[in-house]
């Protein structure tokens, strides 16, 4: 087997989940931005000694978000589905991770990509397409400029043919082989030419 990015791309519904996010700086608010673009219903609470004025002025606006200006304890993780650290306090960064670790809970720490248990990629999204980019941890920059060059190139019309698609899908009969061939059939005339 080939080495390299062993990493297993999934989707998560976080308006399904708890997500709690230890921090209240810049960093914390980068991931807050993450999280709430791509689901801005999802119910994240931000536990912080201090949180920033921007952190607080951005989280105003979705009710789904608590924000707790305190110190961190561990039952602040008894609700939590994901935990995502976004502190410079190593101290507190490894009990978290403990306390995580204890309740089997998937942690991702800012900045430091051998403690996390998952990365937030760079997404690409248009309308229900989404396209999540990984560079292992390696260089978040260059999966930004990646980000930028599919964002450029992907059509906005894209949306239209997602929904078409679907709406072929739902009327198609047969078993799941003959309608994966039809779909495959329908689609091929979108790579023709390269």
């Amino acid at each position: 087997m080939e080495g390299g990015n062993e990493l297993f791309p999934v989707f998560i519904k976080l308006n399904t989940l708890h997500t709690i996010v230890i921090g209240g700086g810049a960093v914390a608010l980068e991931k807050l931005h993450a999280l709430l673009n791509n689901s801005p219903t999802a119910t994240i609470t931000v536990v912080a000694l201090a949180l920033t004025p921007d952190l607080k002025f951005f989280a105003k606006d979705f009710p789904a978000v608590t924000l707790l200006e305190k110190a961190y304890e561990e039952s602040d993780l008894d609700r939590a589905s994901l935990v995502i650290v976004a502190t410079n306090n190593s101290v507190l960064n490894e009990q978290i991770r403990i306390d995580a670790k204890k309740r089997n809970l998937l942690v991702n720490f800012a900045d430091k990509p051998s403690l996390c248990d998952f990365y937030l990629g760079s997404i690409v999204k248009k309308g229900d397409l989404k396209i999540a980019i990984s560079t292992n941890g390696k260089s978040p920059t260059v999966a930004k400029r990646l980000k930028e060059i599919l964002n450029e190139s992907l059509p906005p019309s894209l949306q239209t043919t997602l929904e078409q698609m679907a709406e072929l899908r739902s009327k198609l009969g047969g078993d799941f082989a003959y309608k994966v061939k039809k779909l495959n059939e329908v689609t091929s005339i979108l790579i023709k030419g390269n």
